[in-house]
This record gives C-alpha cells, sequence and structure tokens, in this order.
C-alpha cells in the first residue's frame, strides 16, 4: 500500500464518504505495507522478549496493538493474601514488571501504532482507581473507551469478591471513531467465562476478537509483546488478521 502511514478518515474520504455517521460499518484507514524482519515469525508463538520485538518494527505501522502487563497491583498494594498459595501459584512465580518497564512498552507501542490506531491495555483495579497517566507520559495515547469483563466466576478478596478484569481502550492522535471503529454492537460490560488454563493468565478470546474486527481490516497486523497465552493470537485467526506477538516464556 502506499497511503502515508497517518492518513486519517478525513484526509482519504471523498464527498459521499465525508457524509459517513459515526455509527458507519466502514473503515477508510488503512494500515501501510511492511516487510518484517526475518527474526519476526507471524501468526506463531515467539519466545523473546516483548520490547525486543517492538524495537524491531518501524514507526507507524500498525493499526492495533494489545497489552497485558505482569503486574500484581491490587494484590501487592492490598494484600489480598494468597497469591502464589494453590490457584495463584503460576502467576506469582512469573517476573513483575516495574512501572518504568510498563511506561517503556507503551512508548514503543505508541510509536508503532499508525494516527487514529489503537491499544488495548488490560487493567487491575489497582491502577485502575489510583491512575495510570504517567505510563501514558510522552505519547499520543488517550483514553477512549473502557469495558469490563465479567468473568463468570468469582475470585479472590478481602472484601468484594474479584469477578472482572478491565480493558481501557487508548487511541492515538488523532483521535476519532468515524471510518475508524466499525463495530458498533460491543458492550462495555462483557460477558465471557474465563479460559481455564494453568500457570497463566488467560483473556477472553471472543471480546478481543470483536475489538479487533471493529479496528482494523482482514490481513491487517495486530501486536501483541506480552501474549501469555496467546489468546490474541487466537482472536486474530477467528477473523483473518496477521498475529505477530511474543511471550518471554514462549
Amino acid at each position: 500500500m502506499t497511503r502515508d502511514a497517518h492518513t486519517t478518515a478525513e484526509d482519504s474520504a471523498t464527498p459521499e464518504q465525508g457524509q459517513l455517521s459515526v455509527f458507519s460499518n466502514e473503515r477508510l484507514l488503512e494500515q501501510p505495507s511492511i516487510a518484517l524482519p526475518p527474526e519476526l515469525t507471524a501468526n506463531t508463538r515467539l519466545k523473546m522478549d516483548g520490547l525486543h520485538l517492538l524495537a524491531a518494527l518501524p514507526d507507524s505501522a500498525v493499526p492495533a496493538a494489545f497489552f497485558d502487563p505482569q503486574y500484581r497491583g491490587v494484590l501487592d498494594h492490598l494484600a489480598y493474601g494468597n497469591e502464589g498459595v494453590h490457584r495463584g501459584q503460576g502467576r506469582a512465580s512469573l517476573p513483575q514488571m516495574s512501572e518504568q518497564a510498563i511506561a517503556q512498552f507503551i512508548g514503543e507501542l505508541d510509536r508503532i501504532l499508525i494516527g487514529s490506531g489503537h491499544l488495548f491495555l488490560w487493567m487491575d483495579k489497582f491502577h485502575l482507581c489510583t491512575g495510570f497517566r504517567d505510563w501514558l507520559a510522552g505519547t499520543s495515547l488517550d483514553v477512549v473507551d473502557l469495558i469490563t469483563w465479567d468473568k463468570g466466576r468469582i475470585g479472590m478478596g478481602y472484601r468484594s469478591r474479584r469477578k472482572s478484569e478491565y480493558l481501557v481502550v487508548l487511541q492515538k492522535a488523532p483521535r476519532k471513531a468515524k471510518g475508524i471503529w466499525k463495530v458498533h454492537t460491543i458492550p462495555d460490560v462483557w460477558s465471557e467465562t474465563a479460559p481455564q488454563q494453568r500457570g497463566v493468565h488467560p483473556k477472553p478470546v471472543e471480546l478481543q476478537a470483536e475489538l479487533i474486527e471493529a479496528v482494523t481490516n482482514p490481513g491487517d497486523l495486530v501486536v501483541d509483546p506480552a501474549a501469555g497465552a496467546f489468546s490474541v493470537l487466537a482472536a486474530c485467526q477467528q477473523r483473518n488478521r496477521v498475529f505477530l506477538g511474543c511471550d518471554i516464556n514462549g
């Protein structure tokens, strides 16, 4: 494709297209052509550091990315007390990302996203309540939506018991929906039973598939630099998108 990576809906629209409603299911934004380096094999489970993967990608190349930082903010700060015991043991053994590392990942994701591209950021309760704006410092990302995932089963908690997780929807400037977001049936509370998978923290495939459908076209690249259970790979396979992602444990 020859279209510049930062071309937006308004830049590329014909007079007829300019009349599109904000609820249109047409997507005018296109991904530029990109040649992946040899070490980055698409549609597979790469074992590597996510920052290494991101550093190998060019600026303004990708329409959508997911990021699930490995943190335990709500567990460490509120001292729930049973992380690392029984069902939490596998997750507790994973190396934790520092606040600085999370901000570094988000900075790199901002760099590789095309203009008006989306980053879907999984968020824990602690950071959702106390703030995560520092992670976005120096980027052109802004919050445009929030989705609550109802996992269908009760988790930990000394007070309220956790039954949900949160997905913050970020968009790179210029921030807009018309001609960019094409699926308008996604509820902001999504019910999907959490996958049962020992040793990892799997995310809802169907929700991620719907979001991929909303902000990409068939054949587009979707990046996940901390893939964990590789649920984004499964979502891409459902919707005919090209997955590029890795996990430090493969």
